[in-house]
Order: structure tokens, then C-alpha cells, then sequence
């Protein structure tokens, strides 16, 4: 077969090597694969055969600067691998459709359903989805703490947050009260604070803590919002809000969820899926439409998205074995020092 080669993109790159590495081995020397990151220290450059430094995400010349790059060096496709970057790419995929670079992302509703963590709230009730109780008020949790409807521990964290950037566990009011004022300065000495400026007063969240063992799912839908299949992971380790440990898993039950999840969310490529399952009850904690910390762990069982994404891309089939999992596979992550300069 006759594959042309093909640029690829991979914004806010950051620590993600291993995500390029994966792109690298799917090109099979047919394509570049490139790297940009507003910090010049992404170990990520490392990985790529050309690095770009970029404007900040929410500066006005970032699209610009993004169109530039991707025209100069026939860049095909832009891989997003940071929440905050999927709004903003989603919005200007018309513009890069008209350069021929293909941004595999979702619409802009579907990032901001991901992102927006009490819009994940109200997405999830009205299709039928268990989830956490949740609030943005300190008053209407303490209301809700009187009269039983809720429990400590609550977990206090940005309203649009990542990872363990300001997650907090209360166990009384008094920790609640300040957790939530904690919380609300936080989000404004970080990057958290451009999509949190959107609604400051109800920019903390406040949730019941969720009982159970933690699951991961990778949903995968083609690049028409189209299901295609779901891998299930079953957590063993966590660190800084992100799979350590994980081992693959086989369930009718979870499967089923994330087949239905896709139906109703239409996201295109890849959703990063948080659960808790304790006996029947099943309940989602949080919805990542990207490549998640837990994709490694598919990876390593055998999935090959990225050889999917590129199938797509070029109007193609993916092979049956690069959508499925062997079952049982463990695995770890490790800890690995980069030398940026000598």
C-alpha cells in the first residue's frame, strides 16, 4: 500500500513523550512527528523530530501562530493533550480545515462538557448517568450537609481543574470552609484561572466522596462521533491524579456504559473515563476528552488508537487487532530523568 507520509502535531505536548513515541511507531517512517509547548523544558521535545515553542494558550496570536507552523511545515493533523487547549482548537477547526491540517478534536460543546465539571454534572444526570452529588455554593452544601443529604468527607477542587492541581478532602465544616476558600485563591495563581474568569463565584466545586474501587475506560469514537469500541482498566496505584497502576480487565457491564456514554456525548477520538463501581452501583466521576494518563495502560494490552486515528484521518479502516485488549495485563509507570542541556 501506497501511504503518503503525513505531519503530525501535538500541542501542549508537555510530559507526554510516550504519546509521540506511539505516533512515531504508527507513522513507520512515513511523516515527522512535532512537538509545541509554551515551556521550552517539555520533555516531550525530546521525543519529536522538530520542537516549537508557542504563545500561551489563551494569547490572541496562538491560533495564528498555530496556522503558521501547521502551513510552513505541512503539518496534516493537530493532536491537542491538554484540556485547556480543546475549546480553544475546537473553535478554529474551520480555519485549519481550510489549510489542510484535520485538529482531532470535538466540538466545542463536547469540550466544554469534559472541562466544565458542573456542566459534566448536568450531562451526565440528563442521560441517565450516576454521579457524585455536586455543588459551586458553600451555603447549598452546608444546606445540604443539614439535612442529610450528603456526608463528609467532600472533596473541594477547581470547578475546571486537572490532575490534583487544588483537590482537597474535608472531613468536618471547619476544613470544608477553608478548603473552599483555599481552593477559590489557587485557581487564580494558576493556569486554572482563564476558564474559571468565565464564572469566579461558582468556580470551586464541592462533591461527595465516592465509595468503591476506581476504573478507568478509554471510549473510542471514530472521527464522525461514531462508537467504535471501549478498553477497561481497573486502577491499583494514583499518583498526582493520574493512573500508576493499572491492570486491563474484561466487563460486559462497563462496556456497555461507555457505549452508551459515546452514543450520548459524540465526541470524536479518544474519552478519558473516571468510574466508581461499589457492588451494582456504578458512577462517573469525571470525563477527559483526550488522550488520559490511563491510555498507556491499553497501549501496553495491545489497543493502537494512534494507528486508528491515522486510518481515519486518511479516509481508512483500522484494523481489527488496533481496537482491541488482552485481558489481565499489568502494568506500572516509571520514573524517568531527561537531560534538556549540557
Amino acid at each position: 500500500m501506497n501511504v503518503k507520509p503525513m505531519n503530525l502535531l501535538f500541542t501542549s505536548s508537555g510530559r507526554r513523550g510516550y504519546l509521540l513515541d506511539y505516533f512515531r511507531s504508527a507513522l513507520d517512517g512515513r511523516g515527522e512527528i512535532h512537538a509545541a509547548n509554551s515551556d521550552q523544558r517539555a520533555s516531550s521535545f525530546l521525543h519529536a523530530d522538530k520542537s516549537v515553542v508557542t504563545p500561551l494558550i489563551y494569547d490572541e496570536n496562538y491560533i495564528p501562530f498555530l496556522l503558521e507552523y501547521s502551513v510552513a511545515n505541512r503539518i496534516k493533523a493537530i493532536i491537542p493533550l491538554f484540556d485547556i487547549d480543546l475549546p480553544i482548537l475546537a473553535s478554529a477547526k474551520t480555519r485549519f480545515a481550510e489549510v489542510g491540517t484535520t485538529i482531532v478534536v470535538s466540538s466545542p460543546a463536547v469540550a466544554m462538557i469534559c472541562n466544565d465539571k458542573l456542566k459534566t454534572d448536568s450531562f451526565l444526570r440528563s442521560n441517565g448517568f450516576n454521579t457524585p452529588a455536586s455543588f459551586t455554593s458553600l451555603a447549598d452544601t452546608l444546606d445540604a450537609l443539614a439535612r442529610n443529604l450528603i456526608e463528609f468527607p467532600l472533596v473541594v477542587k477547581p470547578r475546571w481543574g486537572m490532575g490534583s492541581i487544588g483537590v482537597n478532602m474535608a472531613e468536618n465544616e471547619g476544613e470544608l470552609i477553608v478548603f473552599y476558600e483555599k481552593v477559590r485563591r489557587e485557581v487564580q495563581r494558576s493556569y486554572l484561572k482563564y476558564e474559571s474568569n468565565v464564572d469566579l463565584e461558582h468556580s470551586v466545586l464541592i462533591q461527595q466522596v465516592l465509595k468503591g474501587h476506581e476504573y478507568g475506560l478509554d471510549v473510542v469514537n471514530d472521527l464522525d462521533g461514531n462508537y467504535v469500541t471501549t478498553f477497561v482498566k481497573k486502577k491499583l496505584a494514583m499518583r498526582a491524579g493520574e493512573t500508576d497502576a493499572a491492570i486491563t480487565i474484561d466487563s460486559d457491564q462497563l462496556k456497555s456504559l461507555g457505549k452508551k456514554l459515546a452514543g450520548a456525548l459524540g465526541h470524536i477520538g479518544n474519552l478519558d473515563v473516571d468510574i466508581f463501581v461499589a457492588d451494582d452501583n456504578v458512577s462517573i466521576l469525571e470525563l477527559n476528552n483526550r488522550f488520559g494518563g490511563g491510555y498507556p495502560f491499553s497501549h501496553l494490552a495491545g489497543a493502537d488508537i494512534p494507528q486508528a486515528i491515522l486510518a481515519w484521518i486518511r479516509g481508512e479502516q483500522p484494523a481489527p487487532e488496533w481496537l482491541h485488549v488482552r485481558h489481565g495485563v499489568t502494568g506500572t509507570k516509571d520514573l524517568v530523568i531527561r537531560c534538556l542541556s549540557d
